[in-house]
């Protein structure tokens, strides 16, 4: 890649949320400041909301690094479960083995622990994200388990973070009661212009850039305009503009680099982007509101010999990997936070692993950045990704089926001699990426 030419010691915009690069904008420190403030206030209940990308999980990942030891905490980003099922999560969070217990001794256990954390003078925090996910009945067990208390105090603290729709659940009027136990809200927006240049140097500053200046003075404006300030797009668009950079042979990011990227991941500029779409690096995108983006190619999710998914790839990138946050989510135990990155272009479709523990397997090969082909097999845990390109589809006879899947035979728990996690469903590992 681009680390060496560039003079970095790692890439500055990897899309997973890795707490060492976060910016701390104003309004991303007080965000921060409202997660911390759970910690010193018995009754604290804090909700944070903001659009896909606008830094929620790697905000939770860099307060989760800071907290105190005596706190006790359980985080839990698999949210479209069932009231039992999430009992059961946060049980298992705590180290218990829940999943045979009924809904009694479910809650009975928690209030017990609870009880037991504050009598040892321990903190418990829950923290859960997408929580725009929650159903009102897993939203009622929040409310719930908030108020179980000591004779002086409440005993369990709260964060719920979640797109914005967490606010229209939150403000229902079946939920009055649990809305009222919340002390604080923020909404977490979109980056200032100024504040994008800012994030831009500064992951580059992290990356091992220091003081150089690697992207010009007149990037950042068609950045922002591209971008509208989301952190998750700036990734992207920086990213392919420094390969951009890169493949022309260039040491700097200049305005031409920028407009290479753009036109490459087709985007439109921000504010003519459709609300729901602004957020996604993936989104499609068109040159008038009824074009239909092009598919270049198709990627086919199997498991165990079976299609469970079929994700068209347009132009863009999208992420892939165990939790919702992902544009594309596998919910296995194998497959780390955020596995792997794929970009697709109108030439070409590359996948990327993204420091997964279990990584990318193409044959017997382990590879970190591969560009397919059609056809191409993919490992990824227990599953496999079947690439099919449409720019060659389209020449071959209707009737053709899609390539065989190949028997690719790892029936046991590991792979290519490393062994594979075996960690909760519910919730990543903390040493997981």
């Amino acid at each position: 890649m681009y680390t060496e030419p560039f003079q970095l010691k790692e890439l500055p915009f990897r899309l997973s949320p890795d707490p060492q690069f976060l910016y701390l904008s104003k309004q991303h420190s007080r965000a921060k400041a409202y997660m911390e403030s759970t910690i010193w206030f018995a009754d604290g209940f804090v909700v944070i909301t903001g659009e896909i990308g606008s830094g929620k999980t790697t905000l939770i990942e860099s307060f989760l690094r800071e907290i105190p030891r005596d706190v006790v905490v359980a985080q839990i980003n698999q949210t479209q479960v069932s009231a039992v099922d999430f009992l059961q999560s946060l049980l298992a969070q705590f180290g218990f083995s829940p999943f045979k217990m009924k809904k009694g001794e479910l809650l009975g256990t928690l209030n017990n622990f609870l009880i037991e954390q504050y009598a040892a003078g321990r903190r418990v925090l829950l923290v859960v994200d997408e929580a725009q996910n929650l159903s009102q009945r897993v939203l009622e067990e929040i409310r719930l388990l908030s108020g179980v208390e000591t004779t002086k105090e409440k005993v369990l603290r709260i964060i719920l973070a979640g797109q914005p729709e967490l606010n229209d659940k939150l403000d229902a009027p079946e939920l009055v009661q649990l809305n009222q136990r919340v002390r604080l809200r923020f909404h977490l927006s979109a980056l200032s212009r100024a504040e994008t240049a800012d994030y831009i140097r500064h992951r580059l500053e992290v990356a091992g850039a220091g003081e150089r200046q690697i992207f010009d003075d007149d990037t950042f404006d068609e950045i922002f305009r591209y971008t509208g300030g989301v952190p998750r797009l700036i990734n992207t668009l920086c990213d392919t503009a420094m390969i951009a950079a890169y493949t022309a042979d260039r040491g700097r990011v200049t305005a031409v680099d920028v407009a290479s990227a753009v036109s490459e991941l087709q985007w439109l500029e921000f504010s003519a982007r459709p609300r729901r779409q602004i957020a996604s690096s993936h989104a499609p995108q068109a040159s008038h509101a009824d074009a239909a983006p092009p598919t270049l190619a198709r990627l086919r999710i199997v498991e165990a010999g079976r299609t469970v998914q079929e994700i068209p790839l347009m132009p863009g990138r999208l992420i892939l990997g165990r939790t919702p946050d992902n544009e594309v989510q596998i919910d296995s135990r194998f497959i780390s936070r955020h596995h792997c990155q794929i970009t697709t272009t109108s030439q070409s479709t590359v996948i990327e692993d993204l420091n997964s523990t279990n990584g990318l397997y193409v044959g017997a090969s382990r590879v970190h950045r591969h560009y397919l082909r059609d056809g191409d097999v993919v490992l990824i845990g227990k599953h496999e990704l079947v690439y099919v390109d449409e720019r060659l589809s389209r020449s071959r006879n209707p009737n053709d089926t899609l390539p065989a899947i190949p028997a690719l035979g790892h029936e046991d728990d590991t792979l290519a001699g490393e062994e594979l996690p075996v960690d909760l469903p519910f919730g990543p590992s903390r040493s997981a990426s």
